[in-house]
């Protein structure tokens, strides 16, 4: 066995982290909390617990090792391709010499993606290390999600901009619509889109590997190998891009198989469907009579396979398309690059090409790992312990001044930016100021007119000296009644800004800001070292969502 060896830590770490339970983040599905928190009530639908410790027993899957030695050939090739460390080789060795793999991944988004890709991919890491102390010899893969055509998905990321604002930075492409994302290669205009992004993050290590990574003939998906080969050089993460002619040859006996079980498969994902509703949970990914887990390419274009019942047979339909199931097989055997599964058979797939001892996923993947469950028990005969990634939200300096400087917390936040504006206005503008200038000038006026009235009896020729007066007195409050208002105002829009920059970085889009902020801007901000700070908050066995302030 061949021991993991971590990246040396700073002795004093420059973060602070603190434990936000998703029960209190906005839209956590009942489903992921009930998995985290009351296990007892979804333990139908999932193989092991999140605390359990069983993932990390070897795993009974036989693994052929013909196969293992084809994926680790084509993993080296790959990773070399993409300019890999030498950890990571040696990590495919590990592979080929019978590793298992801690599996996570990721649509290839424009430069690298939001925050939370970069969260996976520590997750991944900081397992396998844990799967290895514990005697079970574990590398960590991260699967390039190429085959997704949905582009709009991929092809922007926001920055941090001036003034608490959120930036969009987005690339231009050009291709066949709805190709997958990994075929879509970038033109001259991409050193554009680039220089755009390296105005915003300034001059910095991660912006040449942005340089050196997204350049005219990559493609979204070896765009993005690159700069994560750079960024996880050290921990030897090996990427793998299933978009590879010689992978999908190796996948065809899943594809013959979701195909040859079509009926059956879909027959439990109805079932395992209602079984979810009738326990009150929703179907993360909606499942018809007519389903099947593949897609196909035609014309370039990734469409999904169909089936429907003709008379006493199955005939298959992939757009205008109408095809036998032995056709459809014999078109699956001839060119299996043709094909590619859909979100429930690729687990499956990445299991069937890797001896995965374990997966990490968001909140959505953990609810739709539901429903996978019955596709493995068909296919693969075991279902792969899933595990939470780790989530987190970081806090830099100045916003966690602001924070610091109005009493608010994170969710206060994610009440939304008009509430957020409100509380802060309430702690820093008093309320009661506009009254009590209507009480005093009422109360002015009243005591002028009992003055006046006095001085009138007393002598007739002080009235005007007495209105003159009252006048003046009314003057300098109503001035005095101006300059607080624009004072107030001043502070209004003071508020605005803070508000707005309190949401924008920490709750942008009132989403979580793993999901809408690229992280390449953080480690712009604060050197790559802060990889390695982050993965020191890793623990596998606390599943909260972490808010990590950065000095």
């Amino acid at each position: 066995m061949v021991a993991t060896r971590v990246p040396e830590l700073p002795e004093v770490l420059p973060v602070k982290a603190q434990c936000l339970p998703y029960a209190q983040i906005p839209h956590t599905s009942r489903l992921f909390l009930d998995f985290l928190s009351d296990f007892p009530k979804v333990q139908q639908f999932y193989s092991s617990s999140p605390y359990s410790s069983e993932w990390q027993k070897p795993t009974r899957r036989p693994y052929d090792p013909e196969r293992c030695a084809r994926v680790s050939d084509i993993l080296e090739r790959q990773n070399r391709a993409w300019g890999a460390s030498e950890k990571t080789i040696v990590n495919i060795a590990r592979l080929r010499g019978g590793a298992s793999a801690a599996l996570t991944g990721q649509q290839v988004g424009l430069f690298g993606g939001p925050l939370f890709a970069l969260y996976k991919a520590l997750s991944a890491v900081k397992l396998a290390e844990q799967a290895t102390a514990a005697g079970v010899d574990c590398v960590p893969v991260f699967w390039l999600a190429t085959n997704d055509h949905d582009l709009a998905e991929v092809n922007h990321t926001n920055f941090p901009g001036p003034g608490g604002t959120l930036q969009l930075v987005t690339a231009p492409s050009y291709g066949v619509e709805d190709a997958p994302v990994g075929t879509i290669q970038f033109g001259d205009e991409i050193t554009g889109v680039v220089e755009a992004a390296a105005e915003l993050l300034g001059d910095s290590p991660v912006t040449e590997m942005l340089r050196e990574s997204y350049r005219a003939g990559e493609n979204f998906g070896s765009a993005f190998a690159r700069l994560f080969a750079r960024l996880f050089a050290d921990w030897g993460v090996i990427l793998l891009d299933p978009c590879d002619p010689e992978l999908q040859a190796i996948a065809a006996p899943i594809y013959k198989a979701a195909i040859e079980r079509a009926a059956e498969i879909d027959d439990a994902l109805l079932e395992r469907g209602k079984a979810l509703e009738r326990a009150g949970y929703h179907q993360q990914v909606k499942v018809t009579p007519s389903s099947t887990l593949l897609f196909t390419l035609h014309e370039g274009a990734r469409i999904p396979v169909h089936r429907r019942v003709n008379g006493q047979s199955m005939e298959f339909l992939a757009g205008d398309r109408k095809l036998t199931q032995a056709e459809l097989l014999g078109q699956i055997a001839a060119a299996p690059h043709q094909f590619s599964p859909n979100v429930l058979l690729r687990p499956i797939v990445q299991d069937y090409l890797l001896p995965t001892q374990v997966y990490t996923g968001g909140t959505a993947e953990v609810a739709y790992f539901a429903q996978v469950a019955v596709v493995y028990e068909r296919l693969l005969g075991q279902v792969t312990p899933i595990l939470p990634r780790f989530s987190a939200t970081l806090v830099e300096t100045k916003v966690q001044g602001l924070l610091e400087r109005y009493g608010l917390t994170l969710t206060d936040v994610f009440a939304g930016e008009e509430a957020l504006r409100e509380k802060i206005a309430s702690r820093i503008l008093p309320p009661e100021l506009q009254s009590a200038f209507d009480r005093a000038g009422a109360n002015l006026e009243q005591s002028l007119a009992a003055i006046r009235k006095a001085l009138v009896q007393l002598d007739k020729t002080l009235a005007e000296a007495a209105d003159n007066a009252g006048s003046k007195m009314q003057h300098q409050l109503e001035s005095l009644r101006g300059r607080a208002a624009r004072a107030e105002l001043r502070q209004t829009e003071i508020v605005g800004r803070h508000a707005q920059m309190l949401s924008a970085s920490l709750y942008p889009n009132k989403t979580l800001q793993e999901r809408e902020i690229a992280g390449v801007a953080y480690l712009a901000r604060h050197g790559t070292d802060l990889l390695r700070e982050l993965y020191a908050t890793v623990h596998t066995d606390c599943h909260d969502h972490q808010v990590i302030t950065l000095s």
